[in-house]
């Protein structure tokens, strides 16, 4: 891979993971909190409303595509070990790619959970009370993983330079 491109990759990868890092930081620090304080049935209602806007938005072209870039960059870091800013290089990527696997294999099926129940039934308020716990506790995982990924990056960026 040329330097060119991967110097891309790595910017891209530093945007993408800041872009996410600043939105789960936000369900982190206060939208969930927000949510928990309203009616269940409205919060609910609420984050399922979320979870369908979302999947329509930038947002997935980010994360994927973060995703992706994330992917190549660890493989081009076995390529080139042993360079400047390489160990950081892969750190950000793998930080980046965990932030990715947690929300499939944890945020996902929650959301899944969650949009299959009714919001104002008593199972939806039982469900609503366990999901705010346990989607809040892996979106503060990818939280620090995707702010951890960016600043990985943004050294990899100036070591490389």
């Amino acid at each position: 891979m040329n330097e060119r491109l991967l110097f891309v990759l790595t910017f891209a990868s530093a945007l993408g993971s800041g872009l996410i890092a600043g939105l789960f930081f936000a369900f982190s620090a206060f939208v969930m909190t927000a949510l928990g304080r309203i009616p269940p049935h409205q919060g609910m209602a609420a984050m399922q409303s979320i979870n369908v806007t979302i999947l329509n938005s930038l947002f997935s072209f980010v994360f994927i595509g973060t995703a992706l870039a994330s992917a190549a960059l660890a493989i081009v870091s076995y390529f080139r070990w042993g360079e400047a800013g390489t160990i950081y290089l892969l750190a950000g990527s793998l930080l980046y790619l965990l932030v990715f696997l947690v929300t499939v294999a944890f945020n996902v099926p929650l959301n899944d959970t969650l949009a299959a129940a009714k919001p104002g039934s008593a199972a939806g308020a039982d469900i609503w009370a366990r999901y705010l716990v346990r989607w809040t506790a892996w979106n503060h995982v990818r939280t620090a993983a995707s702010i951890a990924a960016l600043a990985s990056f943004i050294i990899a960026l100036r070591l490389r330079g």
